[in-house]
């Protein structure tokens, strides 16, 4: 029987790897595709979008197999509970892409401002969002705790930049009244990546549940549990 399971995990664990490589490029399409308003590659986000909620369902019915069948006990069920939430979270991601996706092809513009865009740091957002993806994903893999909570630290400047952005567009429209539109519907891009990296830090939350069998949410996070992996 552990053998069986232990196969049975590591075939998860390869899944939601796999369904993590496809949010990663889904978010990366989309903000190339926000930044030149290309809208083919937009086109190719919504495509894909079928294919997350596909491949979603499927790893939850696998998870739902493994619980069913071997009935997994200690670090073992934490691994597959954190798998089923993360999982979740990813899709979730896949969502925020197509969201920023069908901005892109909604948008009456023929290109976004340059200076403007560089004012909302917009770029540096996307390319955050991206980083804390891939830090969490290699806290996974290695099972790292150090990895998982440096996630944490990554989400404040999502946060500075969201907050920052609704002052420089209302000053764009000042003295650009025809692009109000354009400007408010942007509002939402900004407000899916700063959702991003909260499904972000969940997903990081969950590696630090399955290897260290705390649980974070609501409680502060590194800060009270772990004072020494401070950034």
């Amino acid at each position: 029987m552990v053998k069986f399971i232990e196969s049975e995990l590591v075939l998860l664990k390869k899944e939601i790897d796999g369904m993590w490589t496809l949010v990663y490029n889904q978010l990366d399409r989309a903000g190339d595709a926000v930044l030149t308003l290309d809208r083919e590659l937009a086109q190719q986000v919504l495509v894909c979008e079928r294919r997350v909620n596909a491949f979603e369902l499927k790893i939850d019915r696998d998870i739902e197999d493994v619980i069913a069948l071997y009935n997994p006990v200690a670090i073992d069920l934490r691994f597959v509970l954190a798998m089923l939430k993360i999982n979740t979270n990813l899709e979730r991601l896949g969502d925020f892409a197509e969201g920023i996706a069908r901005f892109v092809i909604n948008c009456k513009e023929p290109a976004l401002d340059a200076e403007l865009v560089q004012k909302l740091r917009i770029e540096e957002m996307v390319s955050q969002v991206l980083s804390m993806l891939e830090l969490a994903k290699q806290a996974l893999q290695e099972e790292s705790l150090e990895l998982a909570t440096a996630v944490f630290a990554k989400d404040n400047l999502l946060d500075e930049i969201n907050a920052d952005a609704t002052t420089v567009l209302a000053d764009y429209v000042d003295h650009h009244p025809e692009s109000a539109l354009s400007c408010l519907n942007l509002v939402s891009v900004f407000r899916k990546l700063e959702r991003s990296g909260d499904h972000i830090t969940n997903i990081a939350e969950e590696i630090v549940f399955f290897i260290d069998a705390k649980v974070l949410k609501h409680s502060g996070r590194t800060d009270e549990h772990y004072p020494n992996d401070k950034k």
